[in-house]
């Protein structure tokens, strides 16, 4: 598979310890220790097949909390008083990545600032190098750095799937709604084993209906009298002519400038 490289996103042993995330109002990873067997299996039928491994460490910058967008910086700087003050040694082994998946000779490691794998490291040059065009991501967490990761990989026209049984994250909930997030953006999502076959298609998210979307909604006869509604009047619209179509745009266009606007005083 040599067209195909995984990802493995911010598997550390800061989440081996909770009294730093406690501290800062985070709660403990879900299935941690079932994601972290299953990161360990991918990677040796990764290794097995040849497919290279890239692995992203979350570490801070010489400029600290300037370097955060504020929001997250004034979070940081009011818990700080909670947070444990550790060791140098300790700060270094929190952010290692963990033993039970550690990096092979071979494997790159790389390390970031931000969310996104991709965001101001050299991911992206290595992996044309190499030709990959196409991604496997694990790790953690889903809705936080393994979607950014996506997202920034679909950007540069990257064929992307997840591991669903090797990413986790706070909860299930944040969990399962990040991977249909994913899912309507036809990055595909399954269980490792069925990603890293060398003949896998990666083709769900073309005999799934309801790709990553809730089919109730869908199914709603609500909504399907409006969209059948919504489709005559567009149908009406396009009959009356090319000149009819002008005069719609430009009324449209004035409506989506002045919508939620003050009217002026002299109006």
């Amino acid at each position: 598979m040599p067209s195909t490289a995984l990802l493995v996103i911010d598997m550390q042993n800061s989440y081996l310890r909770q009294d730093v995330r406690d501290a800062l109002g985070w709660p403990p990873i879900w299935r941690l220790p079932e994601v972290t067997d299953e990161c360990q299996s991918l990677l040796s039928a990764a290794r097995d097949l040849g497919v290279p491994v890239m692995y992203s460490r979350q570490t801070t910058t010489p400029a600290g909390h300037l370097a955060f967008n504020p929001r997250s910086a004034r979070h940081l700087r009011a818990r700080s008083p909670l947070v444990p003050n550790l060791p140098v040694a300790e700060r270094k082994w929190r952010g290692q990545v963990m033993d039970a998946v550690a990096p092979q000779p071979g494997d790159i490691v790389l390390d970031k600032t931000r969310h996104s794998f991709f965001a101001y490291t050299e991911l992206d040059p290595i992996l044309r190098t190499l030709g990959v065009r196409r991604l496997i991501v694990a790790g953690l967490q889903t809705n936080v750095c393994v979607e950014a990761t996506v997202r920034a990989a679909l950007e540069r026209n990257y064929e992307v799937a997840v591991a669903e049984n090797a990413v986790s994250t706070d909860g299930p909930a944040l969990h399962a709604a990040s991977l249909n997030s994913m899912r309507v953006m036809y990055v595909e999502v399954a269980p490792w084993q069925e990603l890293i076959e060398p003949t896998a298609t990666w083709s769900r998210a073309y005999q799934t209906p309801d790709y990553g979307r809730d089919p109730t909604y869908w199914s709603d006869p609500t909504i399907c009298a409006l969209e059948e509604q919504q489709s005559d009047g567009d149908a009406s619209t396009s009959s009356a002519g090319s000149a009819s179509l002008g005069i719609g745009s430009t009324s449209e266009s004035m409506q989506y400038s002045t919508m939620g606007s003050k009217p002026s005083p002299d109006a």
